[in-house]
């Protein structure tokens, strides 16, 4: 499930999907703009057909939170 993943995360934040790890977030992908994560969360509810919370939107500041949330809600990441 990572490739979805990652595609997603590629698509919005317009990087090279060969460089995204767990790692990067917000403070380190220069066009991971608020509004851009807020379009990210919109594309991972969409991709992955569920909701996240307001207190699981602000508690992203990594790819590695985005997979904990969607693990939260059952979503098999494959590492």
């Amino acid at each position: 499930m990572s490739n979805k993943l990652y595609e997603i995360i590629s698509h919005v934040m317009k990087i090279d999907i060969s460089a995204i790890s767990d790692e990067l977030g917000p403070k380190t992908v220069e066009n991971w703009t608020s509004f851009n994560g807020y379009v990210l969360l919109n594309e991972l509810e969409t991709g992955f057909n569920l909701k996240f919370t307001i207190d699981e939107a602000m508690d992203v500041e990594s790819i590695a939170d985005i997979k904990r949330h969607l693990k939260n809600k059952g979503v098999i990441i494959d590492e």
